[in-house]
């Protein structure tokens, strides 16, 4: 586990700072969730209104509200810039922004127990809230810190103009189906610098950012990463199925400066990252709860502390994060294998995570507070994951509120993979609200 200070100590001496609150943030509706969702209409159309069975634990059968409606906008870069950065199976932040906006204050306290890169973590952070989360995958931290606390573009040339990019022990010669030599002399340079900065003491500012940058540079599928042409940087794909696509393309893997490709993705990322974005992400940093956990076992967060959780968690198998991640682990030190992921394959087993999951939850919502759910959709639709976390959260305690699925195009996964829009991967969001009574 990983925190130096716990939440109470953090609302004492790190949040309770006289600011103002961002321009960007709404005030939210005293109106219940249900009518605000019943009467939207943003993008012109109508909410359908329908109900969701459920079969509780018990045998006895629940039907939570439902709101069908496009709730966000699709467009993949309308969030803060510092959110570009890649990773399986992550949400947009307007989801998370849609559940705090509407159901949390400025300075109240917002968690993700499952957080991934850090979305709703830092859209929290971006909104005056107090951000918290927690992963079992000690990358998500590695991902979310450093974009709380972003350095210049300058600071990070000039550090980076101190590393000695041929001081590199390690000579990953298997790796070379992804790199050219001198760029895999770069990056084992890169990757020895960090770790010796890592035991002298926690990676500052900067150097979090070095890291986090690199993390989502080590592979793609454009001249802006360190490797030849391979899958999109949420996914490593294996030594041997490189060598494939490499066969197949013809191709051999061009030199790289990496120096230069984590400059032009640091002055990407803090495009949107001026003056007011600073002013608001700085006692957030401070305050920041940030555990490499288990979800159901998160003894620094005080009870009754959070106001909202907005999550996603892993549904059931579909994503392999320790096989995507490999690459990434390499490079931090990590074996992805010793990674304790949750991956059940059965649902039966899935829901038995989840309700020790939510049994947390409960102990550190304050009463009146929220969970809103993010189950997507898996198997094609065959098994519909809202049926089957609402039986999770009343087991724990807590009140099934409303089941919103926002139903638009999704054209970024789709393109990928080669696919059809609607036609392959997640075509819904589909989001269990809860409330602790």
């Amino acid at each position: 586990m990983i925190a130096v200070t716990t939440l109470e100590e953090n609302l004492e001496f790190g949040f309770n700072l006289q600011r103002e609150e961002p321009p960007r943030a709404k005030a939210p509706s005293e109106a219940p969730l249900l009518e605000q969702l019943a009467g939207f209409a943003e993008f012109g159309a109508a909410t359908r209104l329908v109900q969701t069975q459920a079969r509780l634990f018990n045998g006895q059968t629940v039907s939570v509200p439902t709101c069908i409606n496009e709730f966000w906008t699709p467009k993949q870069r309308a969030a803060n810039s510092l959110h570009e950065v890649s990773y399986r199976a992550c949400f947009k932040p307007q989801l998370p922004r849609f559940f705090i906006e509407r159901l949390t204050k400025f300075g109240e306290v917002v968690y993700d127990p499952f957080m991934g890169r850090g979305t709703t973590v830092l859209e929290a952070a971006l909104l005056g809230r107090i951000p918290c989360g927690c992963d079992v995958n000690p990358l998500s931290v590695c991902l979310a810190r450093p974009r709380l606390a972003p350095p210049t573009l300058r600071e990070v040339e000039a550090r980076l103009a101190g590393v000695d990019w041929r001081d590199g022990d390690e000579w990953p010669e298997e790796l070379l189906v992804f790199y050219h030599p001198e760029t895999l002399r770069q990056v084992s340079a890169l990757k020895k610098y960090l770790l010796r900065r890592k035991v002298e003491a926690p990676l500052n500012a900067v150097d979090g950012w070095i890291q986090m940058i690199a993390l989502n540079r080590l592979t793609g599928h454009s001249p802006g990463f360190f490797s030849v042409y391979t899958m999109p940087p949420n996914q490593a794909v294996t030594v041997q199925v490189q060598r494939k696509i490499n066969a197949k393309r013809g191709q051999t893997p061009p030199p790289r400066n990496v120096a230069k490709i984590i400059c032009k993705k640091t002055k990407q990322l803090l495009g949107d990252c001026g003056k007011k974005e600073r002013q608001a992400l700085a006692p957030a940093a401070r305050s920041a709860i940030l555990l490499t956990a288990k979800s159901d076992a998160t003894p620094q967060i005080a009870d009754g502390s959070v106001s909202l959780v907005v999550t996603s968690p892993p549904f059931l198998d579909i994503v392999n994060y320790a096989n995507d991640n490999w690459l990434r682990c390499w490079f931090i030190g990590v074996d992805s294998a010793a990674v304790a992921l949750t991956v059940p394959k059965k649902l039966e087993d899935w829901q038995c995570v989840m309700t020790d999951v939510f049994r947390e939850l409960f102990r550190v919502l304050r009463p009146g507070g929220h969970v809103a759910f993010e189950v997507g959709e898996v198997r094609a639709g065959k098994i519909r994951l809202e049926e089957a976390v609402i039986p999770c959260g009343v087991q724990a305690g807590l009140e099934p509120v409303l089941v919103l699925i926002n139903d638009q195009k999704f054209t970024k996964t789709a393109n990928c993979w080669g696919v059809d829009n609607n036609d392959k991967g997640t075509n819904t969001n589909r989001v269990v609200v809860f409330r602790k009574p």
